[in-house]
């Protein structure tokens, strides 16, 4: 089938670009400066606004799925995470909102409309806390609770149109190409790693190959609609995660960094390193997806040995 990803571009895109491609589909990537950008395989850049349907219109009516991953990156891309700022949390929300418009417009206006629509989400809809969640639990409330409810919410109207939707609601993803494990990594590397915070938050994981995997699964079976979180079965609080990296990294992990450092230095925002869910995948695993990292030590192996 084609498909148009939004998104294309970051970490997640490029990887679903390729595996896409690989298994026989034809990918049609947005992008705000495809001047500027490039893609893998043989993928079609088009240019959009982020905002509308104006110049990409056409490709929506002989296209049979959208994915929709655009938003502006919710830690940054740099090793340090950016702050919260009221700016940056507006650009958070309103990219999502705007994009997901975009989509809408597109769907609406298309006399042969697609088949699917995959929409982009994250665990923070559950909020933060100790007890285990399914796709079957409510949202949590703060920034990043709200912020996923309403980025979920902003495609539901397609479902009216007769499009099937699924939400994916993304875990934290591994990745040695960017994401959250090169951060993690890098006390490591000057035998300064460790505990942060607590230790006890739970860090709900996900193997890029598994993330990308599971998006194409999700494309291609006709059951799959509604929310679907997208994390490893094998969750482990950050203690255990620090531990296991610095045991592939052969490294040591005794050195604890204190919660007020993180948040002194991040704000807000250092509730993604010191707060967290524990997520299970109920959904995907009831539909017959298989994991090929379901177990964090062979997805740091795989990553980074």
């Amino acid at each position: 089938m084609r498909v148009i990803v939004t998104g294309g571009t970051g970490l997640i895109g490029k990887e679903l670009v390729k595996e896409l491609s690989a298994n026989g589909h034809e990918v049609v990537v947005l992008s705000r400066s495809p001047e500027s950008k490039r893609v893998p395989c043989d993928a079609k850049l088009v240019k959009w606004d982020a905002e509308s349907a104006e110049g990409w219109q056409k490709w929506v009516e002989e296209s049979e799925a959208i994915v929709n991953l655009a938003g502006e990156n919710i830690a940054g891309k740099g090793l340090i995470p950016d702050r919260w700022t009221p700016s940056k949390k507006s650009r958070i929300l309103n990219s999502r909102l705007k994009a997901g418009e975009a989509v809408n417009e597109a769907i609406e206006s298309a006399d042969d409309k697609p088949r699917v629509l995959i929409q982009a989400s994250a665990i923070g809809y559950y909020g933060t806390g100790g007890e285990e969640v399914t796709e079957a639990d409510p949202p949590g409330g703060g920034f990043l609770g709200e912020t996923a409810r309403k980025w979920e919410g902003v495609t539901r109207p397609v479902e009216k149109m007769g499009v099937r939707r699924a939400v994916i609601r993304t875990g934290i993803v591994l990745s040695s190409e960017g994401g959250v494990l090169p951060r993690l990594q890098l006390p490591y590397k000057f035998f300064l790693g460790g505990p942060m915070g607590t230790g006890r938050q739970w860090y709900s994981w996900i193997h890029l190959g598994d993330e990308v995997r599971a998006i194409r699964f999700l494309l291609e079976n006709e059951k799959a609609e509604g929310p679907f979180n997208l994390t490893a079965p094998n969750q482990k609080r950050n203690n255990q995660f620090v531990r296991e990296l610095g045991k592939v990294m052969g490294r040591p992990s005794y050195l604890r960094v204190p919660g007020f450092l993180f948040r002194s230095l991040l704000g807000e925002a250092a509730k993604l390193v010191l707060e967290g869910q524990k997520v299970r995948p109920e959904r995907l695993e009831e539909l017959g997806f298989e994991f090929n990292y379901p177990v964090l030590s062979s997805a740091l192996e795989d990553l980074l040995g």
